[in-house]
């Protein structure tokens, strides 16, 4: 038997038509539900809540205007009661609650949908740091467990706890998007001192992949943003100085960050999941300046 014959049968056998995706005009005349037809990004209807937007100057609260702005009903959440200003900033409902309690997130799930519907789009953004409550700086020689305890919540048990009380529903709906926000620092690179912080922002991307296949077949998409030197009003003059030095020669921007997170919300993006988005500009595949 000649083999070369009987392995060039087997490709003939296996070959399969690829079907021609249309673009432009040829895209907006396909047919409704013919799987061609350009999605449009609108969020018309769907129950959005975004954690961590107490801050004007902050990423929750970009990213809650902007879904807001692409037809969300967006509910607002943060640890003190500056999330009610916010709220009434935005046109959006606002709620006081500590996610690192698993208590006050059941009671954040029962009001939200009493008052809004089922939540049908997470973004996880509570944990970063603030003015109010500044990262934990100290090598781990010197860290306190109570240090190491408060890093972990606040950044990974947070985002635990509302992708379990939020995500069901979704799956049950079959629909859904839970975006996590993760940084650099962690998964990408590290920096003495900051060893609770980097732990738990790469334990957010464990948890996404995780999570993304556990909902995959039930409609609903996990995905991460991983910010690098950002200019937000927690921002200290070290960290902006060193957004200057990143190559696009600026820190970025909480809009720049939400863009991409509205993004993993929209319909466009339901192809995405398990995955991280870095946003920094460059600077972590950047070469180090050697001299």
């Amino acid at each position: 038997m000649d083999a070369s014959a009987g392995k060039g049968r087997r490709r003939e056998t296996n070959q399969r038509t690829l079907r021609s995706v249309p673009t432009g005009e040829a895209a907006q005349h396909s047919p409704a539900g013919s799987g061609d037809a350009a999605v449009p990004d609108r969020l018309d209807g769907r129950v959005a809540l975004v954690t961590g937007a107490g801050s004007a100057e902050g990423i929750g609260y970009a990213t809650a205007r902007r879904l807001q702005a692409m037809g969300a009903r967006v509910a607002i959440v943060s640890t003190t009661r500056r999330i009610h200003e916010r709220a009434g900033e935005l046109g959006v409902t606002g709620f006081v609650a500590d996610l690192t309690e698993e208590a006050e997130v059941g009671a954040l799930h029962d009001a939200i949908s009493e008052q809004l519907g089922d939540v049908e789009i997470l973004v996880n953004n509570a944990g970063l740091a603030s003015k109010a409550s500044p990262e934990v700086l100290r090598p781990v020689a010197q860290l306190t467990f109570d240090d190491w305890r408060r890093e972990i919540d606040r950044n990974l048990t947070t985002a635990f706890l509302c992708s379990r009380a939020f995500g069901s529903a979704m799956a049950e709906r079959g629909w859904g998007r839970i975006v996590n926000l993760s940084a650099t620092a962690g998964p990408v690179n590290a920096l003495p001192t900051e060893a609770g912080y980097a732990a738990a922002k790469a334990g957010v991307v464990g948890l996404t992949r995780a999570l993304a296949m556990e909902l995959v077949a039930d409609g609903v998409t996990v995905n991460a943003v991983a910010p690098g030197l950002i200019h937000t009003g927690a921002s200290t003059v070290v960290e902006l100085k060193q957004g200057l030095d990143t190559p696009m020669g600026r820190p970025g921007t909480p809009d720049e960050v939400a863009a991409a997170i509205a993004f993993l919300c929209s319909p466009s993006a339901s192809y995405i999941t398990g995955q991280m988005i870095v946003i920094d500009g460059g600077n972590s595949v950047r070469e180090a300046d050697y001299r």
